[in-house]
């Protein structure tokens, strides 16, 4: 398989699915199922080195047009893990209340702009980060998306008997989450023209994100699975998983001063920060490790999987001791995940491999080979 990005496609890491009702899906034959591999992940958790392949099953009608429709939503995440029961893997696959990016956003007044079929986007800017300060702010269970949200966390639990994994809903970073909901050639400008302002914007919103992930967290109790969203999960993990996209548009220098302060906190606040971006962030993987009480950070490692994936080379070393999980997705044949797994991998490195592979042999093969690579 050639090594490239198919832009032909919805969702690069989605995975088709026949949608469940609650009365279709065997609630307590999947809880079993995800015990037992929670086990594993509890022994991984723990120890200073090791390897987990997780098998992960993204549907992309929840992440886009169905995400406003919490029954639609709940219908084809069971069938996605009914699915992933087929599929040899270390890592159980959980329930997530996605509800579009703006969660945080919607505490400064941000509603959602929703077109057909696709995922909702965030309705508006502020000029600047002055006057973000400048604006009112309420925590974020009193909008109506993080009512939403909340709603249907206790839906998903009420549907499932608490019994099945969930994780957060999914989390920006308070990076993410300002360069959403701030006119981008204000912002950019703001990091050296009002870094005042701007830190103060970023501790701002790490408290709005605190405050609505502990009404979450109260609300998901023993079935809670993190760090969450995109990141392989687990009820014996730890930590606050955070997209932090925008990280690629810093230097190191003022993203490791200015984002990293406000995204620790949150963080902090729930056992350890756990990163994320898409595209490109090699250049800064020292610094992301660096992060006080980080748990795992997430990379692309294919250009199947992404367009602008993380190259392989200095990861190993970089990651190898420190005991951070590196959660490494990997679009791809098997042959191709062979190769990038053979370059990701030393002794003394806590690897999760994410894979995508089509069918349950193809799955057990790629299984086989990783852990035979990361012995």
């Amino acid at each position: 398989m050639k090594d490239e990005f198919n832009s032909s496609l919805a969702d690069s890491q989605a995975t088709a699915v026949t949608p469940l009702t609650p009365e279709q899906f065997d609630t307590e034959a999947y809880a079993d199922y995800a015990a037992g591999l929670d086990a594993r992940c509890k022994a991984f958790w723990e120890a200073p080195s090791g390897v987990l392949v997780y098998r992960r099953m993204r549907v992309k009608e929840v992440f886009a047009g169905d995400c406003r429709d919490m029954e639609h939503s709940l219908h084809w995440q069971l069938g996605a893990l009914k699915q992933s029961m087929k599929f040899k893997a270390d890592i159980p696959n959980f329930l997530e209340p996605w509800y579009g990016l703006g969660t945080v956003a919607s505490a400064y007044g941000f509603g959602y702009i929703w077109e057909k079929d696709l995922a909702p986007a965030v309705d508006g800017k502020f000029a600047s980060t002055a006057e973000l300060l400048a604006a009112p702010c309420k925590p974020v269970a009193e909008t109506e998306i993080g009512r939403h949200t909340l709603d249907m966390v206790e839906y998903f639990l009420d549907k499932t008997k608490g019994r099945i994994p969930m994780s957060y809903c999914d989390v920006q970073s308070p990076l993410n989450t300002l360069s959403n909901i701030i006119d981008s050639n204000q912002f950019y400008m703001d990091f050296y023209l009002d870094p005042d302002s701007m830190k103060k914007a970023m501790d701002r919103t790490a408290d709005l994100l605190i405050d609505f992930t502990r009404a979450q967290q109260r609300l998901i109790g023993d079935a809670l699975a993190k760090p969450g969203h995109g990141f392989a999960s687990s009820r014996t993990f730890d930590g606050l998983g955070m997209s932090d996209d925008t990280i690629t548009m810093l230097s190191p220098d003022l993203y490791v001063d200015m984002a990293v302060p406000a995204m620790a906190k949150a963080g902090d606040a729930f056992g350890g920060t756990v990163f994320h971006s898409c595209g490109n962030w090699s250049d800064k993987k020292a610094d992301i490790v660096a992060i006080k009480n980080i748990r795992m950070a997430d990379g692309a490692f294919s250009k199947a999987t992404d367009p602008g994936a993380n190259p392989t080379e200095g990861f190993a070393d970089t990651f190898a001791g420190t005991g951070v999980v590196l959660n490494a997705r990997i679009v791809g044949d098997p042959e191709l995940v062979e190769s990038k797994v053979k370059e990701l991998w030393k002794p003394g490195m806590k690897l999760i491999v994410v894979t995508y592979c089509e069918t349950p042999e193809e799955q057990a093969e790629v299984y086989d080979r990783i852990h035979d690579i990361c012995r």
